[in-house]
């Protein structure tokens, strides 16, 4: 899960049980943690010098940090990665939480409805900042083309991929084409590449273009160039939708307005964030940036637990969850991985 790895450090057993009672206290309460109230948390019949000798053992490998102010540790990114890799206990979600989940999640909505309705329900539920990406149009299946003149040498083109989405786009071509011919384009496409991911289908075609010219009608080559032009300038100008950014000003280490200014900056900017995104697609099963792991410094002070959603076995997209990194893992990691399970299975083609 995400990228620095703290699990090589040699920790003893009585270590990182106090690690893991310190940090579930931390993200309970949101203030250091002290030894007394470690003492009275850990269960462990053990004097107050032992363990403030444990905690400047964790300080000492860089697990917890002690602020100017107070006498308690909390926990570092190094710290949150450790506990995140070995030490968090999963709380398994309820079955009305799942049963609320699915609900929201099925049906013959659009694709674009249900990403929106996946954010929401991320965020509403973690009570955090919900993210998921449109699935990639490479990653849908073709269904059916049809092309409209327009003025000029225009031609709207309209693809319905089998999740039901209508992209349309407006292409322009060297010389004009008449109706006819448009149909006469659309009916080959129609007949040749239907149930094709359109990834799949983009190849097809630059096989056919590069195969004997003389064995191919004029039609035929001007319908694969047109679908070529609609395939590769994908329409969609939003490539996540997000959901819950003003829930992160209710947590203190976020709501300083510079932070919070960066953040929804960052926000509004996008390739960063779309950059994690695309490096989590990359991966299997839940991912985790924590603070600065993400090497994106608006995130400093956050986390993005992320998981890959997939259509037809092929991961088309991710989602996930940023709040601070004081955040419930135990909690978020689950809903981001079943949200991610059910969001696939409702993208499924019907």
């Amino acid at each position: 899960m995400g990228k620095l790895r703290s699990s090589n450090i040699s920790v003893n057993e009585r270590a990182r049980h106090f690690l893991k009672v310190l940090i579930e206290r931390y993200i309970r309460d949101g203030e250091p943690v002290g030894s007394r109230t470690l003492a009275r948390d850990s269960g462990l019949e053990l004097s107050p010098a032992t363990i403030r000798n444990v905690m400047s053992d964790l300080e000492a490998m860089g697990l917890v940090v002690s602020p100017h102010t107070s006498a308690g540790r909390i926990p570092t990114v190094s710290g949150y990665r450790m506990f995140v890799d070995s030490l968090v206990t999963i709380k398994p979600l309820e079955s009305s939480e799942i049963s609320r989940l699915r609900h929201e999640l099925e049906g013959d909505a659009e694709a674009r409805h249900l990403v929106a309705s996946a954010s929401q329900l991320l965020s509403g539920i973690t009570h955090m900042a919900g993210v998921v990406m449109v699935p990639r149009r490479d990653q849908l299946i073709f269904r059916q083309i049809e092309f409209l003149p327009l003025s000029g040498n225009r031609i709207l083109t309209i693809l319905v991929t089998s999740d039901g989405e209508v992209h349309n786009r407006v292409i322009s071509t060297r010389k004009a084409f008449s109706p006819s011919e448009l149909q006469e384009a659309a009916n080959f496409l129609n007949r040749a590449y239907p149930g094709e991911a359109l990834e799949e289908m983009r190849h097809r075609l630059a096989e056919a273009m590069e195969d004997d010219r003389n064995r191919m009608n004029r039609i035929m080559i001007r319908a694969m160039q047109m679908a070529e032009q609609v395939i590769n300038s994908p329409d969609d100008k939003d490539d996540f939708v997000m959901a819950g950014q003003t829930n992160l000003m209710d947590f203190d280490e976020l709501a300083q307005m510079d932070r919070l200014r960066n953040l929804f900056d960052s926000f509004n900017q996008k390739h960063e964030l779309l950059h994690l995104l695309d490096e989590s697609m990359r991966a299997e099963g839940v991912q985790i940036f924590i603070g600065e792991e993400s090497g994106y410094q608006p995130l400093d002070h956050c986390s993005l637990v992320t998981a890959p959603y997939e259509i037809e076995d092929q991961v088309a997209g991710v989602l996930g969850v940023i709040g601070p990194t004081r955040m419930a893992y135990d909690r978020v990691i689950p809903i981001v991985d079943i949200t991610a399970k059910l969001l696939g299975a409702a993208l499924k083609p019907r």
